[in-house]
C-alpha cells in the first residue's frame, strides 16, 4: 500500500464517501501527462488518508473514444446517486475542453456521459468544476491565456442530468485582476494562467473560489470571494495568494473528524508532482493555513 508521497499525482481531487469509510483521491495520474498516449486515469482509496490502495482504473478511453492524449484533472462529485466525473481532454483537430463522465460507484469504471466536452468547442478552456447553487448545476472552468491572453475564469449553467449546457456562458473574473498573479515568463504578448477552479461554501455562508496562476515564486493559488454569495460575483480577490510557491490546483475537504483540508500538489514539475494535505481553518478574512 503507497504512501501518499509515494504516488506521482497532479491536479488532486479527494472525494470522501462517508458511508464506506473511505477517502477517494483523483488526478492526473498518466507518467507524463503532457506528451505521447494517454492511459487513462485511476484512482487510489483510503481510510485513513496516509496508508492508499490502488491504483484502480478509473477511466479507460474506448477506441472510438475522441481523446487519446493530455487527459487532465479529473474531479469526481456525486449528485442525484450517481457519481459524476468532470475531466479535460484534448486532440488534434479539436480544442481542449471539459466532458463530463458518468459511474454507479465512486471507484467507476467512468463512461461517457456529455455528448463531448460541455465548454465551448471553438475555445481552448480547461479545468471544469461543478458548483450547484439553488438546486441549479453550474460548471466553473477556464478559458485559457492561449486564446484570451489575459485567462478567464467563467460558469455556464447545466442541465439538470449534467449532460449539455442551458445558456450563454458568463465571465467571473481574468486572472489579472488578482493583486498577486503574475504573468507568464515567456517571449511574446503578456500572458497570464487561469488553473483549477473550485468552489467552497464556509459555514457562515460567503462562497469561496481557489484557483490557480502564475505568482512571484511560480504556480500558486489564491482565492476569490463572491461579494452576493452567488456563483456570478462580481469576485474580489485576496491581495496574496494562499499557497504563494511551487503548488497549486486546489480543492477542499472534510476528513473524518470534521477538519478541513487542502488538497493541492507540489512541487510542480514532473514526475515529483505529489498530493498534499494541509490543515486549513475558516475566519473572518476567509482561509488560513493552520
Amino acid at each position: 500500500m503507497p504512501a501518499l508521497n509515494e504516488i506521482q499525482i497532479r491536479d488532486p481531487f479527494v472525494l470522501r464517501v462517508p458511508e464506506e469509510g473511505r477517502f477517494y483521491l483523483f488526478g492526473s495520474t498518466d507518467p507524463d501527462i503532457w506528451r505521447g498516449p494517454a492511459t487513462g486515469f485511476d484512482t487510489y482509496w483510503s481510510s485513513d488518508l496516509a496508508e492508499w490502495h490502488g491504483p484502480v482504473p478509473a477511466f479507460r478511453p474506448s477506441a472510438d473514444f475522441w481523446s487519446h492524449t493530455q487527459f487532465w484533472a479529473p474531479e469526481v462529485h456525486r449528485h442525484d446517486g450517481a457519481y459524476y466525473m468532470f475531466a479535460t481532454f484534448t486532440a488534434e483537430g479539436h480544442r481542449r475542453g471539459t466532458q463530463v463522465l458518468r459511474a454507479e460507484r465512486p471507484e467507476g469504471p467512468y463512461a461517457p456521459w456529455s455528448d463531448g466536452p460541455l465548454t465551448p468547442r471553438d475555445w481552448e478552456c480547461l479545468d471544469g468544476t461543478l458548483h450547484v447553487e439553488d438546486g441549479v448545476p453550474y460548471m466553473v472552468f477556464c478559458h485559457e491565456w492561449k486564446d484570451v491572453g489575459d485567462g478567464e475564469i467563467r460558469a455556464v449553467r447545466l442541465t439538470p442530468d449534467l449532460r449539455g449546457t442551458a445558456g450563454e456562458t458568463s465571465l467571473l473574473f481574468t486572472a489579472s485582476e488578482a493583486p498577486w498573479a503574475r504573468p507568464l515568463d515567456r517571449p511574446g504578448p503578456t500572458a497570464y494562467v487561469t488553473d483549477g477552479p473550485f468552489l467552497h461554501r464556509n459555514t457562515d455562508g460567503r462562497l469561496l473560489m481557489l484557483w490557480s496562476s502564475m505568482g512571484e515564486s511560480g504556480y500558486a493559488l489564491g482565492v476569490a470571494t463572491s461579494e452576493t454569495g452567488s456563483v456570478l460575483g462580481p469576485w474580489r480577490q485576496e491581495k496574496a495568494a494562499l499557497w504563494p510557491r511551487d503548488g497549486g490546483h486546489g480543492m477542499l475537504f472534510e476528513d473524518a473528524s470534521g477538519r478541513l483540508l487542502l488538497a493541492l500538489h507540489q512541487p510542480n514539475q514532473t514526475p515529483d508532482e505529489r498530493a498534499r494535505f494541509i490543515e486549513v481553518e475558516e475566519g473572518p478574512d476567509g482561509l488560513a493555513l493552520r
